[in-house]
């Protein structure tokens, strides 16, 4: 799911975004995973917004599809989960991908504070806002505030 967040996120900077919030929570006795990435990007219409999780669609330059979004939408279902999509046009964009935690189709998480380190690293002019949240424990990365909260 880590390169799902690092896709998603990158359309969010392309998009004109200087704060990208991303959450994650992990519910086993809930039996749901939940990511959530949101934006304060230039956002979409509501036309873009429904083509957006076609793969034959991009708003990219040069390109002919668009994989990012499709594909997070179809690892969300194919773990019995759902996905969806909300966007203001200059306001932002949020997207909402829930799985079911127990279902034997669900992706692993991966490398995440290497996904992290990527987006921070390669986009000085943005700010990340990350949330992790496993049972009781959360941890929190803000590079508004120069860390860990």
């Amino acid at each position: 799911m880590s390169l799902h967040i690092l896709d998603i996120a990158e359309n969010s900077i392309r998009a004109g975004a200087k704060l990208v919030e991303i959450s994650i929570i992990e519910d086993a006795g809930e039996d749901v995973l939940i990511l959530q990435i949101k934006d304060n990007g230039k956002g979409m219409e509501q036309g873009t917004m429904r083509e957006a999780v076609d793969p034959f669609f991009t708003t990219k330059s040069g390109k002919r599809i668009g994989m990012g979004i499709p594909l997070l939408a179809q690892a969300s279902r194919e773990a019995g989960g759902k996905f969806e999509i909300s966007s203001t046009p200059e306001i932002g964009t949020r997207i909402s991908a829930t799985f079911r935690y127990s279902h034997p189709d669900r992706k692993p998480l991966g490398d995440i504070s290497e996904t992290l380190k990527t987006l921070i690293v390669g986009n000085p002019g943005v700010d990340f806002l990350f949330e992790y949240r496993k049972g009781a424990e959360v941890t929190c990365f803000d590079t508004r505030k120069g860390g860990q909260s």
